[in-house]
């Protein structure tokens, strides 16, 4: 079970107990009201301080990992270039090669 469903759960709980708290309290009905109002009401704010905490938790995961996919991105662009580089110079060397063949050839016949 995730995170959020437990937190959820144990919330919910919470809630369903206080209600039932205040509900078989002997109090009077406007009291019992008054009750229930403040309880919905920090119960409210405890939501939104949750929601606050994860969604700052995912925005920093998000952040990171962005942050970590675009140096990948980034040493694999270098990579690349690097790979390129070598083969051009491996093609020089060998066109290199081929035309001093050549022209050894040519001074052997003359």
């Amino acid at each position: 079970m995730g995170s959020g469903k437990v937190l959820a759960s144990v919330l919910a709980g919470a809630a369903a107990g206080a209600v039932l708290g205040i509900l078989f309290a002997p109090d009077k009905g406007t009291e019992t009201r008054r009750k229930i109002a403040e309880k919905g009401s920090d119960l409210a704010g405890t939501v939104k301080d949750k929601y606050s905490e994860y969604a700052d938790v995912i925005s920093d995961k998000y952040d990171a990992a962005k942050q970590k996919l675009s140096g990948l991105v980034s040493e694999g662009k270098d990579m690349g270039k690097d790979l390129v580089n070598q083969a051009k110079d491996k093609a020089n060397a060998m066109k290199s090669d081929v035309r001093n063949s050549g022209d050894m050839r040519n001074s052997m016949n003359t």
